[in-house]
């Protein structure tokens, strides 16, 4: 199947409005379905009921065995097995993560656009990456914040660009899009997991390591 573009799907070029976190889901859940070197995998809701995703990228060989993949890899952490594996012939596990402020944006609204440079690029160079390597991209650490702040800046935005930074689009108002739902910076959660996008993280790292 050909690989949709970010702007074929979302009516616009990315970067004219700010992505709203079901158009990138729906955008990834598409990749998922028109591509052999994507798996879309759903792993928790935040607490507005977003759905936490992240999307495998990998070559059609690898996404085969992934789960093989997975279970070499987690071998590496175990220092009785460890030894015995040949990393040479082992594809990299790469987990990335974007936003996980949701008025820091620049990161998910940037993922439709790695993850169609992945599986639409013809070039040796990737090909090459997507056999040696198995990336995972979290698209948005902060779905509920995230929302927030691209609900926002669209609803206030003029039809002519403004880069006065006294203009109504650059002042959210309180609790602005850092935050998640409870207002909690998901940067503080790391250790004390309490929220459902820390605790599903989690999850993904020790299922992957």
């Amino acid at each position: 199947n050909a690989i949709p573009s970010p702007e074929s799907y979302l009516g616009y070029m990315p970067g004219e409005w700010h992505i709203s976190h079901h158009e990138l889901v729906g955008y990834l859940k598409t990749l998922g379905q028109s591509s052999e070197q994507a798996k879309f995998v759903e792993f928790g809701k935040t607490y507005e009921n977003r759905p936490l995703v992240y999307l495998v990228v990998s070559s059609k060989e690898n996404l085969k065995n992934i789960e093989q993949i997975k279970k070499e890899h987690k071998k590496l952490t175990n220092p009785n097995s460890s030894e015995s594996l040949n990393t040479s012939k082992m594809p990299v596990v790469v987990y990335q993560g974007f936003s996980i402020h949701g008025n820091e944006p620049s990161g998910a609204n940037a993922v439709p656009l790695l993850a169609y440079h992945l599986l639409a690029s013809k070039s040796k160079d990737t090909e090459q990456l997507l056999k040696n390597a198995v990336i995972l991209i979290d698209p948005c650490f902060n779905p509920d914040g995230f929302n927030r702040f691209a609900s926002w800046v669209n609803s206030h935005k003029g039809v002519n660009q403004n880069g006065d930074s006294q203009s109504r689009e650059y002042n959210e108002t309180w609790p602005r899009g850092r935050t998640n739902h409870y207002w909690f910076d998901l940067n503080r959660d790391w250790l004390p997991a309490q929220h459902p996008e820390s605790q599903g993280r989690i999850a993904n790292f020790h299922e992957w390591k």
